[in-house]
């Protein structure tokens, strides 16, 4: 097994051996968000490298015994062949997953485009997709600020994934979402094409330097909205953060307390304020670095075209001809596709007007 190529084991070593050198070094430790992003990376570059080593040991072991073995005994070792091929994709998965803050938890946004209900009900159905595939993983959803539609649907939705690398795994998701079937809103069922918007971001907590300056928030206390029903939170706990400077607004209207919403909309703008300046400096190294792809994706990532029972993403040139299992969750395919986009290990492919 080369230990160069997409895995880079040579360059992870050497990498591993400088973070060891400075989580070694006690004046680190003076700065806790350094210390912890050297920590994250450390112990992410040691489970690569040490999975690795051993897998090629093993393989190798095996190679040096093939020559030998009757055709019975090479049939024997065929499990072990499967299991050893399944680790190896697990290790390329874990190189497209190498990124910063994929290991955090990821706060997603789903807003619809312009087409009233069949907009909000397009926004609806992603929301239940992306809350089925976290159950798939096993990561838990929380919700933070859900507004139903006028008629049907969502007008907005912001929840919290956690789970391992929840963020890294939902990145590529992010993007316009195109929805084309007969509508069911319509009595001729017509053909409808609904739009939805979805933005992910990773987490961060105070551990990250980011700098709030009170002055610059205006915090609102209100009265909670929703459907009603028992369920519905009638106190005045729904808290609003806007951030001045920048026109950011956040919402978080889901618990009962004000203190627990409060904490959680400024940890949210928190994030959002961080994701503005890491993209900042994203732009400015792909500038230096005279890159061309752009950073931000381009609208319509993907189509879902239901009468014609397919899903196709406009980046990666993936198709899924089962649309039901991807709605209900199924998304692991259409996911590592746009990893290996957005690790440079796909062409990016133009869009066509197929449907």
């Amino acid at each position: 097994m080369p230990s160069g190529g997409i895995f880079d084991i040579a360059g992870k070593e050497r990498r591993l051996k400088e973070l060891e050198l400075k989580l070694g070094d006690p004046n680190l430790w003076n700065n806790p968000a350094e210390a912890r992003a050297v920590s994250q990376e450390s112990t992410r570059l040691r489970r690569v490298v040490e999975s690795y080593r051993r897998l090629e040991s093993d393989l190798q072991g095996l190679l040096e015994l093939w020559p030998e073995m009757s055709a019975e005994e090479r049939e024997q070792m065929q499990p072990e062949l499967e299991a050893a091929a399944r680790e190896l994709e697990e290790l390329y998965h874990q190189t497209l997953l190498s990124f910063p803050y994929a290991e955090n938890a990821a706060i997603v946004t789903i807003k619809p485009g312009a087409g009233g209900t069949e907009a909000c009900d397009w926004a609806e159905m992603l929301l239940r997709m992306y809350t089925r595939f976290a159950e798939r993983k096993g990561f838990s959803v929380e919700m933070i600020d859900l507004e139903p539609g006028a008629e049907a649907g969502i007008d907005y939705a912001q929840f919290i994934v956690r789970g391992e690398n929840a963020y890294g795994l939902l990145s590529p998701e992010a993007g316009v979402h195109r929805l084309v079937r007969p509508s069911p809103f319509n009595a001729q069922g017509k053909r409808q094409t609904s739009f939805a918007a979805l933005e992910v971001m990773p987490e961060v907590d105070e551990s990250v330097d980011v700098q709030i300056n009170p002055e610059d928030l205006r915090i609102d206390v209100m009265r909670s909205q929703g459907k009603g029903g028992q369920g519905v939170n009638t106190t005045d706990s729904a808290v609003r953060v806007v951030h001045l400077p920048t026109g950011i607004i956040v919402k978080c209207q889901v618990t009962r307390s004000q203190q627990k919403n409060k904490e959680m909309a400024m940890n949210i703008l928190r994030s959002k304020l961080f994701e503005i300046e890491f993209k900042k400096k994203q732009e400015e190294l792909a500038r230096l670095r005279g890159e061309s792809r752009p950073i931000e994706w381009g609208s319509q990532i993907r189509s879902y075209v239901l009468d014609k029972q397919y899903v196709k993403d406009h980046r990666t040139g993936e198709m899924r001809h089962d649309p039901d299992q991807v709605l209900d969750g199924d998304l692991e395919s259409l996911i590592w596709a746009g990893l290996e986009w957005k690790a440079g290990r796909r062409e990016t492919v133009a869009v066509g007007d197929d449907d």
